[in-house]
């Protein structure tokens, strides 16, 4: 089960993207990580919900353009997928594709940042972030393509080499808390840590985020099923083939039921204390018709007694 909406910390993708949408965060965010003075920003969040082989990746792009036109593509990173040098390649062609007009000459694209904030080390050399840009390698001469593709590294340990601002961005990224927040009376980062207090006050945002975590676990359990009945046809030879698909449905469907029960039973716990005898309802309950909608009740309740009265 997916952690609580109210217990995230800005690490997790789809908070850092709906906070990012806050121009004004975002623009304080690229100014910590980039060490630099930016007027102002435009941005918007495009979502892309992918599963790979462990039915744990989401994907939420943060792109921003600022008034010296600028492209920026930032990413909450948590999981090592392994491939982030050619997602940024690809991830540059997007924006030198939107940013070029037809008939325009080359020397109009516009300079672009490619930025992956990580919760790990994408080099395994222990350092706060990584900078790449295109040089010779005989000459050691720059190509002057004005484009960076920037790697921060939440965990690295050369903190002398990079400024206490995004030291302390790391450390409220990885615990968005009033106390970190407040710690260094940063006056950016209690700006943002404001941001992110309205969000979890935003129940829309939150059934969002439970409605985007069903889905992940709904895909995991259809995968388990196929599995399940793969297994089950292989099983054919010495039983009956309708009662191992059997199986392996009832199977499928217990998880996927009790999935969705765990999921209401985090959203309440928000609300306050649950009967145990609602709480045995609800994991009993096995008909995910009932189920889903109960999801919904709990995620738009403001009171157990509420959820109670609809369910």
């Amino acid at each position: 089960m997916g952690e609580s909406f109210q217990k995230l910390n800005l690490t997790n993708a789809y908070l850092f993207a709906a906070a990012m949408q806050d121009e004004e965060i975002c623009r304080n965010v690229l100014e910590i990580a980039l060490n630099k003075r930016i007027s102002r920003v435009k941005a918007h969040v495009e979502q892309v919900l992918f599963l790979d082989s462990e039915f744990k990746s989401v994907r939420f792009d943060v792109y921003a353009s600022d008034e010296e036109e600028v492209s920026y593509d930032v990413e909450m990173q948590n999981d090592d997928t392994k491939n982030l040098p050619k997602r940024c390649r690809y991830y540059q062609a997007e924006l030198d594709v939107t940013s070029l007009r037809p008939g325009e000459d080359y020397q109009q694209l516009k300079p672009g940042y490619i930025i992956f904030i990580c919760s790990f080390d994408p080099f395994g050399k222990g350092r706060c972030q990584y900078v790449f840009e295109e040089y010779c390698k005989e000459a050691d001469i720059p190509l002057g393509d004005e484009t960076q593709k920037i790697f921060f590294n939440t965990n690295g340990t050369d903190t002398e080499n990079v400024t206490p601002e995004l030291l302390h961005l790391f450390e409220y990224l990885k615990q968005s808390t009033e106390e970190v927040a407040v710690r260094h009376q940063d006056e950016k980062i209690l700006k943002i840590h404001e941001r992110v207090k309205y969000l979890k006050r935003d129940r829309k945002l939150e059934a969002g985020y439970m409605t985007m975590e069903e889905y992940i676990h709904q895909e995991a359990e259809r995968r388990a099923k196929l599995m399940a009945e793969s297994m089950a046809e292989s099983m054919a030879e010495s039983m009956a083939e309708s009662m191992a698909k059997s199986m392996a449905e009832s199977m499928a469907e217990s998880m996927a039921a009790s999935r969705v029960a765990q999921n209401i039973l985090a959203l309440l716990e928000d609300l306050g204390t649950l009967p145990d005898q609602t709480k045995e309802r609800i994991a009993k309950e096995q008909n995910e018709d009932v189920l889903s909608a109960w999801l919904k009740i709990a995620a738009r309740a403001d009171s157990i007694e509420e959820f109670q009265s609809k369910m």
